[in-house]
């Protein structure tokens, strides 16, 4: 089989109402994966990466987990890797040129677009393209402009595991609250044009209630982006993808991206967020207390949900995971495998993806 080209067989009640005969589709996998501090071996003063510089053998085995996980997400459904994937909690460039030069991706040829961001962990976001399938036109880092005047008192809520160290801080001079920036790479698909935005909300430190407001500022920053986005093409596809630190059902999503779970009841210039329905049957993406939930998400415009496939539609999303991403024993069997008691795992999180499909 020629690489991304997929055969797909419908029936008239099948997923794209199609019918009978074969039909052949291009498909592309789109990617968001957590990489869950993906520092270097060097300790930068001006960031708080002293816990989690690594050794050179370390970093090593870092390097080749990840690039094994993106080696084959989505490969049950399309023998090519992610055409595109949005990394966050990435430290720097070095680290990334590393990772798209491991021997189980080099030969993919990706692209890197990444601006260091003001958090004082020193994390940022990250895009990598196959430069075969994507060609970048333009790309930006949005600044996520908060302030203290509007932070609320930490409440006594337990701060959740996956985010002891995402601490907000506060600028003394201008009061303005550090946290990662949303980037927007627009390029063309294979000669069409799709816009990504790749996020890292604000976490949940302080408790969800207390922080709330905070991805909810996160969420109108992306609606604004958005929406100009619109404002230039009302067919504008655009994914945005990322670690939002609330699930499909907070207001974050609900109400301010106003994102739905069904694609029936999407408006022009509406949202669908294929994840919800995922939440509502308990798949997640990372743990905490023998509880899973979905804070990796996928949402998409609504021209990427029209019923014709003349040009790049949804498909569907899930959550990649596989036996070896997960604690085989102790107090987190079960849980995402990251790095435990001095070994090198994956992540915290686990990596989401949609395909995109155009018919042939």
């Amino acid at each position: 089989m020629i690489k991304n080209l997929l055969t797909l067989s419908f029936t008239i009640a099948a997923i794209l109402q199609l019918s009978a005969q074969e039909k052949q589709f291009k498909v592309h996998t789109i990617a968001f994966y957590n990489v869950e501090n993906f520092y270097d071996t060097i300790n930068d003063p001006k960031t708080r990466d002293d816990e989690w510089v690594y050794t050179p053998k370390n970093f090593k085995k870092k390097v080749s987990n990840l690039a094994k996980v993106i080696s084959l997400i989505g490969t049950d459904e399309n023998p090519n890797s992610p055409t595109i994937i949005g990394l966050a909690e990435i430290e720097n460039q070095r680290v990334l040129e590393a990772l798209v030069k491991d021997p189980q991706l080099i030969g993919k040829d990706y692209g890197i677009v990444h601006f260091d961001s003001p958090d004082k962990r020193g994390i940022d976001n990250a895009l990598l393209y196959q430069k075969k399938h994507f060609k970048p036109t333009s790309y930006i880092n949005v600044p996520l402009l908060i302030y203290d005047e509007f932070a609320k008192p930490e409440s006594k809520e337990k701060v959740e595991q996956a985010d002891k160290d995402d601490k907000a801080e506060v600028d003394p001079n201008s009061n303005r609250i550090f946290t990662r920036d949303q980037l927007l790479v627009s390029g063309l698909l294979d000669g069409e044009e799709v816009h990504f935005i790749v996020n890292h909300w604000p976490s949940r430190r302080g408790g969800e209630a207390a922080s709330s407001h905070l991805r909810e500022a996160a969420a109108a920053l992306n609606m604004k982006i958005i929406d100009s986005l619109y404002k230039l093409n009302p067919d504008a596809k655009v994914i945005t993808m990322g670690d939002l630190n609330d699930g499909p059902y907070n207001k974050s999503i609900k109400k301010v991206l106003g994102a739905k779970a069904r694609k029936e009841d999407v408006k022009p210039f509406g949202m669908f967020n294929p994840m919800e329905e995922m939440s509502k049957k308990g798949i997640g993406t990372l743990a905490y207390r023998d509880a899973w939930d979905l804070f990796d998400q996928m949402i998409i415009t609504e021209p990427l949900i029209r019923k014709d496939y003349t040009s790049f539609r949804f498909w569907k999303a899930s959550v990649f995971k596989k036996p070896y991403m997960f604690q085989a024993s102790g107090q987190y069997k079960g849980y995402p495998n990251r790095n435990w008691n001095g070994e090198i795992g994956y992540s915290d999180h686990l990596p989401v993806y949609l395909y995109l499909i155009k018919q042939m």
